[in-house]
């Protein structure tokens, strides 16, 4: 079984499904993921548009829900004895059926850590009782599992595999098939793959881009992740001031010119296209104020904290206001050297999340645990 929550993970588990398929044909895997995972050939139990809520407000209010899944899980695996389950990203929920699995004496693999060194030690505990492997992704993630006598493995950043296998639409055809306009450059808004996250940071971002785009000639294009709907990026009066394109996300980071990017992995998908931008993200009060108290890191944005230090602009919280993602995003437009100085920095984000073959790798580490008697 494998157990992913959001969008990222569906990325990565569809990866690593089609490499553990390749290992052994006939393997059967059932979980939580999305229409990726499916079509890598995982039966879906539970879709992650059913799980794509975030924060300590959303959860709580969501309760039963998780329950009924988590019960849902458990007796899928004890009816068909699975033996070995991974846990992708996703940690309030993977962590909390861990404690569950483990009591099964299931097999239990963390693919992609929760990012337990950014919000203190707490899961530090949990993890190194309850799972049987660690396969991280970051360098550094691996070196963090060591300090506390936990089994972890760096198999490199799987994003990296899925964008050499990406064939992308040539910009003529894409600008085409879109109806964009070729004599301006793009100006890209990524507001999340949760509703409630494009709720509160959409309506900010597309009203500091429409300005952005108005003094330096460009046009604005939202991209879309498939979980949300259309209506989620109405702006009364304006809707015909900037498109929204579904799918299509490495097109859009490679052909546009500047992004404005929520938090998350889209930043390091962004970094790899070596697209300047800037960060931003804003959730709800309470779990804001929560998170701060828990929060042992500088950065949030992903391209910063593989960076070691602050490399794009991050706004977060009571900064996310149109003035200021104005003023971060006319900065670079604005400064040749700057704009220039950031894409060559952004090209050494590649080196620092290793080698091509993470997906591989980390199917065949959790093929032979599985089969480790």
């Amino acid at each position: 079984m494998l157990i992913a929550g959001e969008a990222s993970g569906d990325l990565h588990g569809a990866l690593l499904v089609e490499e553990l398929k390749k290992i052994e044909p006939g393997l059967i895997i059932s979980g939580v993921g999305g229409d990726k995972m499916k079509a890598a050939g995982m039966e879906l139990i539970y879709h992650i548009k059913s799980m794509s809520f975030l924060g300590f407000a959303e959860v709580i209010k969501h309760l039963p829900h998780i329950k009924k899944v988590r019960k849902t899980l458990i007796d899928y695996i004890i009816e068909k004895k699975i033996t070995t389950v991974v846990l992708i990203d996703y940690p309030g929920f993977n962590l909390s059926i861990a404690k569950k699995l483990k009591a099964l004496n299931v097999k239990l693999i963390y693919y992609i850590s929760p990012q337990i060194w950014a919000w203190g030690a707490g899961r530090v505990k949990k993890i190194k009782k309850l799972i049987t492997k660690m396969l991280v992704v970051f360098r550094f993630e691996a070196d963090f599992y060591k300090n506390h006598n936990i089994d972890a493995e760096f198999v490199g950043h799987p994003l990296i595999d899925q964008i050499s296998k990406y064939k992308l639409l040539d910009k003529k055809s894409f600008f085409e098939r879109f109806n964009l306009d070729n004599d301006k450059k793009i100006l890209l808004i990524l507001a999340g793959s949760r509703e409630h996250e494009v709720k509160e940071i959409f309506p900010e971002c597309v009203n500091a881009a429409l300005a952005i785009a108005k003094e330096f000639n460009m046009q604005v294009v939202v991209g879309r992740s498939p979980n949300i709907d259309e209506d989620a990026f109405e702006l009364p009066g304006r809707n015909d001031e900037f498109k929204v394109i579904k799918d299509f996300t490495y097109e859009l980071m490679s052909y546009s010119t500047f992004g404005i990017i929520k938090s998350g992995t889209s930043t390091l998908e962004a970094a790899l296209f070596k697209l300047p931008m800037v960060v931003v993200y804003k959730t709800n009060f309470l779990t804001y104020l929560i998170g701060r108290l828990l929060v042992k890191v500088k950065n949030i944005g992903l391209v910063n904290i593989v960076y070691g230090k602050t490399l794009v602009p991050e706004i977060i919280q009571n900064d996310l206001t149109t003035d200021n993602i104005y003023n971060e995003s006319k900065r670079f437009l604005s400064d040749k050297t700057l704009y220039e100085f950031t894409i060559a920095k952004l090209g050494e984000i590649k080196e620092l999340l290793g080698s091509a073959g993470a997906s591989a790798k980390a199917a065949q580490r959790i093929h032979l645990l599985m089969n480790d008697a």
